[in-house]
Order: C-alpha cells, then structure tokens, then sequence
C-alpha cells in the first residue's frame, strides 16, 4: 500500500513538470521528421483521453455530491482522484485511499469514474482533479463549490426590547452562510416603518437605527437573511415603546330622555397595558350589574372603554368619568349626560279653504258629489233613526251657501261634507275632517 501510494505521490510530481516533459517529447518529434510525427499521432491514437471536461458542481451543505470523469480508450491504464489543495490521494482506480468515510467510488463500463461525497461539508468545497497515470500524466480538474443556507447568530442579534417613548432606539442582527447572506428588516405586520421621518417598506443592512422612538414603532420586527440558497431565515424582535396613559371621548356631551338607554365612550392609549374604569360624578366606581355595564375591548396599546346606563332616570343624569392608569402615569376624561324631551309620536294635519267668489255657475254638485251623495244614502240608511234627516239638512245647508257663488271650492269639499254628515249622525264614526265642514255650517 505504501508502495501505491508513493506511485501516485511520484504521478503528482510529473503533474508540475508535464509542460517541461512535453516540450522535450516535442523536440525530439521534431529532430524525427516527418516519420517521426506520423509514428508520435499512430501512438496517440491508442493512449487514453479525456472524452469532456469535468464539471464544476454545485452543491448545498448536507446533500450529496457526484463528480464524473469519463475517459475513452482507458485500456489498461489507471484512473485516480486527487484533492488539489490538499494534494489528497483519494482514490485509485477500484480502491478509495482516503480514510475519509463520505468517499466512494463508481464506474461504468470502465469509461465513466464517479467520485461520490456524501453529507457535503463546507470543508469538502474546492478543486477535484481526476488523472490517469500515462506518461505524461494526463489529468482534468473540476470545482466543487458548497453552498449553506443563512442562519442568525442568536448571541450576535437583539433580543425583544422595552424603551421609553422619544429615547433612541437600536436593532441589531447577524447571521452566516456561503455566500455572505443579504439582511433586511420589516414589520411583521406588513406596515411601513417610521425610519428617521421616512415611511419605508424594508431597511436594509444588519442594523435598524429609529431616533425619538414613539408607540407607533411599536410592534414585532423581522430580521430576515437570504442569500440565495433556500431556505431564507428571519428572527422576530418584538419592541414595546413605554408611555403614560392618553385619553380621547368621541362625545363630551350626550343627551338622553327618560327610561332610554344609553352608551357612553372613552379611548385610552397607553404601554404598560392601563387600569380602566368609571365613576359617578360623587368619585364612587361603577360596577357592571343591573344598572350598568361597563365593557373594556384591547386593541393592542389601544383600548375601548363603553358604559352602558340602562332605563335612564333622573338621578342618572350628570357627569361620568373615565380613568386609565398605568405604571407611568394617569389620566381621566369627563362625559356630561343631559335630559331631552320624549320625542312626540303625535302629529297635527291643518286645512286652509279658499274664501267664496262669485260666480255665474249653475246650482248644484258635481258628478263625484253626487257619487259621494249616493254612497253616503246607502250607509246612512242603516243608521236612518240620525242620519237620514242629518243628511238632509246638510244638504239643505250647502244649498243655502251657494254653489253659484263658490266655484273655487273643489268638489272634494262636497264629499267631505257628506262624510261629516255621516259622522254628526252617528257620533261612533267622528273624524277630524268633520271640523271644516261645521264651521261652513
């Protein structure tokens, strides 16, 4: 074995002198003449070659790797693989040198020579040279190049933080790969961030500088690094900006009637997350129960505080405070509930008549009056102990005013009428409209 070994060390010496080697054979081809030559390309016509190069591969960290070398006319010659940089035997023919227990060896039809690298490290990257041990040596070199993923240096990168509103603020962020990976930072819930008075989708490079942070920074931010071999890696970083409670009322002032309920509103910011709740304009804190119902919705920093006051009373109207409270500081707001009048359900329906104007009209009523007249007959006779001689008299009564004389009165008035007189004689049907036609009578 060590004999073999030495062979090959010997082969990687012939390696560096082969352009030497090969300027004396082609000298000596030279002082031969042209016999010479024809009997120099009859030799190499039986030596082996290279049938293609060998390609460099590409390959990411924890996969296999496959490198080929084929080779015609091999004959009785030997085929080697060495690790350039190293200057590694790997392989002799059938037999793997290397100790190295990811090195395996395949052929096919003694053309084709496969070194095969299982579980590729990042050690394993660099040149491969397949030879075959001729004299000269006749050798081909091929790259294996190892690819790894990103990954973040946790000790290295920002861990979740907590500052105070308007101090200045840095995330930092580090990872490793080949090739160097790219990093970038966003907000994990897709809105722009707030970059130094500049709303911007992404920021680059391993460091997010924010002056005079305030609580619209607030919120979880990704570090993400890529470089090309997936799969790409992020970090969250949650930041919590710090600030007293703030306060904002939609309505300072609310109106209400009697036995109505109602809603009252107040809007707190604040971070660490407030105390909420209510009081009566006496300072006494207001429980939820029958009375009452006070709700509390989180929204983030943001919360919605709503008071319900059911069946309003008198008593009820007043003010009502609002309070939030955190470690930082307090603040409180104040809603002014007012009484209003019941709204009123009734509505009131006036008439206007036109005065009389002479006229040279014929006595009498129109077709529609007399339809209204006939219909009005029909009913009033099952009432006929009041309506009938009713009726008649208020016939009588319009006759007397003078149709003649009254030609702007439409003959809607004339059904009226005869609607009131319908109603005077029987007092269960009155209605308003009979008002207009009495005070004609």
């Amino acid at each position: 074995m060590m004999r073999r070994q030495l062979h090959w060390c010997v082969a990687l010496v012939l390696l560096a002198a082969a352009p030497a080697a090969l300027g004396r054979h082609s000298r000596e081809v030279k002082k031969g003449g042209r016999g010479g030559a024809v009997e120099e390309l009859a030799n190499e016509m039986h030596m082996p070659r290279f049938a293609e190069s060998i390609p460099n591969i590409t390959v990411t960290i924890g996969k296999d790797a496959v490198i080929a070398c084929v080779v015609d006319n091999l004959k009785n010659y030997k085929v080697a693989w060495v690790r350039v940089d190293t200057q590694t035997i790997l392989s002799i023919h059938h037999n793997v040198i290397t100790q190295n227990p990811r090195i395996s060896l395949s052929h096919n039809d003694h053309r084709s020579w496969y070194l095969h690298i299982n579980d590729v490290h990042e050690a394993d990257r660099g040149w491969y040279m397949c030879q075959i041990n001729t004299d000269p040596m006749r050798s081909r070199v091929g790259y294996v190049q190892v690819v790894v993923p990103p990954s973040i240096i946790d000790k290295e990168t920002s861990s979740d933080m907590v500052v105070r509103e308007n101090s200045n603020v840095s995330m930092a962020c580090k990872a490793e790969g080949y090739p160097e990976p790219y990093i970038m930072w966003r907000r994990e819930d897709g809105e722009d961030i707030n970059y130094n008075g500049n709303e911007v989708s992404v920021v680059d490079g391993e460091l997010l500088y924010i002056t005079r942070v305030s609580r619209l920074h607030m919120g979880a931010y990704l570090c993400i690094a890529s470089n090309g071999v997936p799969p790409s890696i992020s970090k969250r970083v949650l930041l919590r900006v710090q600030f007293p409670p703030m306060l904002t009322i939609p309505n300072q002032l609310e109106g209400a009637y009697m036995g109505q309920d109602v809603v009252l509103e107040c809007h707190t910011e604040a971070y660490p997350s407030s105390i909420n709740y209510w009081t009566t304009e006496r300072g006494d804190m207001i429980v939820s129960g029958d009375k009452y119902e006070a709700v509390s919705t989180d929204d983030g920093y943001k919360k919605y505080m709503m008071l319900k006051i059911r069946n309003i009373s008198r008593k009820d109207f007043g003010s009502y405070k609002c309070v939030a409270k955190n470690s930082l500081g307090e603040t409180d707001g104040l809603i002014k509930l007012d009484e209003i009048p019941v709204p009123s359900t009734t509505s009131t329906t006036s008439t206007t008549s036109q005065p009389a104007s002479a006229g040279g009209k014929k006595r009498g009523r129109s077709k529609h009056s007399k339809q209204r007249h006939k219909h009005n007959e029909v009913v009033g006779a099952a009432n006929k102990d009041f309506t009938t001689n009713r009726w008649d008299r208020g016939e009588s009564n319009w006759d007397d005013m003078g149709q003649d004389e009254n030609p702007d009165i439409p003959s809607e008035g004339l059904a009226m009428e005869d609607d009131c007189a319908l109603s005077r004689g029987a007092p269960l049907l009155l209605a308003s409209s009979c008002l207009l036609v009495l005070w004609f009578q």
